[in-house]
């Protein structure tokens, strides 16, 4: 971890922010922090930062608004909280740009997980961008070598897959707990140059979910979300280290 690594905390609790502050501060972060969207962007046009730590329910601009906002000029990775749980809210979150989710309250130790996980991914070369040589995905027991573009299952069985299906997986495994639309998946998988139709996503998805699904009629790792997309549900890790 670079120890100058600066966590921007947004959030109109003032003993919140304080007390999220000592714990970053303590384990080798710097910290700023603001306690609305005005503050947020004044702090942004003077401060590196590195990470946003955002909540949504605040008064004025909300923290749903503002991550669309810093999406749309941006790639600082943004975590997203808020004392509310349902399952709409974290897809709101996820949809609008977020890197990830958590829900207050919430241990220190598991947001110092979360931190580090996402500055992480944010540190590595964009998916695609390079060779994958050494990139191995474990999820659920599964095993996805990038290198050798082989899937093995729990039972370390050999899983044969057709080029699109690798695609698919490979662009999902990347992207855990992240709602991609139909668009983004035929992007991120195939490109506009192929067959691309929301129908062709579908169809791909059933056939990796007969792959991997327990019961693809139940499926628990590759999720639909209605009207949204899809999500995948398992936790990763990249080479052993959470992803």
């Amino acid at each position: 971890m670079n120890p100058m690594q600066n966590i921007l905390i947004v959030d109109d609790d003032r003993e919140f922010r304080a007390l999220v502050s000592d714990v970053l501060v303590n384990n080798g972060f710097r910290v700023s922090v603001a306690e609305n969207g005005t503050a947020m962007t004044k702090t942004l046009a003077t401060t590196r930062v590195d990470l946003i730590i955002l909540d949504i329910l605040m008064p004025g601009e909300d923290g749903l608004s503002l991550c669309r906002r810093l999406r749309a000029n941006g790639t600082i990775p943004i975590i997203m909280l808020t004392a509310r749980g349902s399952e709409i809210d974290r897809i709101l979150g996820l949809e609008m740009g977020a890197d990830d989710y958590l829900p207050k309250p919430f241990s220190t130790r598991e947001l110092l997980a979360r931190v580090r996980a996402v500055l992480r991914r944010s540190a590595m070369p964009p998916p695609g961008s390079a060779p994958g040589s050494g990139r191995v995905f474990e999820f659920a027991g599964w095993r996805l070598d990038v290198t050798r573009r082989e899937l093995r299952s729990p039972a370390n069985a050999l899983v044969a897959l057709r080029a699109a299906e690798y695609d698919l997986l490979l662009a999902l495994v990347e992207r855990p707990q992240h709602l991609l639309s139909r668009d983004q998946l035929l992007d991120l998988a195939r490109g506009r140059n192929a067959d691309a139709s929301d129908r062709s996503v579908d169809l791909q998805v059933s056939r990796l979910r007969h792959r991997i699904e327990a019961d693809p009629k139940e499926p628990q790792l590759i999720k639909t979300v209605r009207s949204g997309g899809y999500i995948f549900a398992a936790t990763v890790t990249l080479n052993g280290a959470p992803w």
